[in-house]
């Protein structure tokens, strides 16, 4: 468990470098690729595939090829995503709605 821990906390400190490296070639204008809207894609790209390898888990577990233990970190890890993705959803949907309200 402590080893999943670890795990997770890496995940967590490379996803924030690797924001923190595309954000400085946004603002040096190296990177013309990049856009929100291939930010949004690529989490749900993530979603999707975290929700796959929990129903991967699931179907081994059904047929006695998978722990419990790893089938409720894989649900566990999709639910989270899943939760994350939805908090980010509304939070633009509200902010979408404060802007249409600013007057011209």
């Amino acid at each position: 468990m402590v080893d999943n821990v670890g795990s997770k906390v890496s995940q967590a400190i490379g996803a924030y470098l690797n924001t923190a490296k595309i954000a400085d070639k946004v603002s040096a204008g190296e990177d013309d690729s990049f856009s929100f809207g291939n930010l949004v894609k690529s989490a749900i790209d993530q979603v999707a595939k975290t929700q796959k390898k929990s129903e991967a888990v699931s179907a081994q577990a059904v047929i006695g090829k998978a722990d419990l233990t790893d089938v409720v970190q894989a649900v566990t890890d999709a639910e989270l995503t899943l939760q994350t993705v939805m908090t980010v959803r509304d939070r633009l949907i509200g902010a979408y709605q404060d802007i249409m309200r600013m007057p011209i």
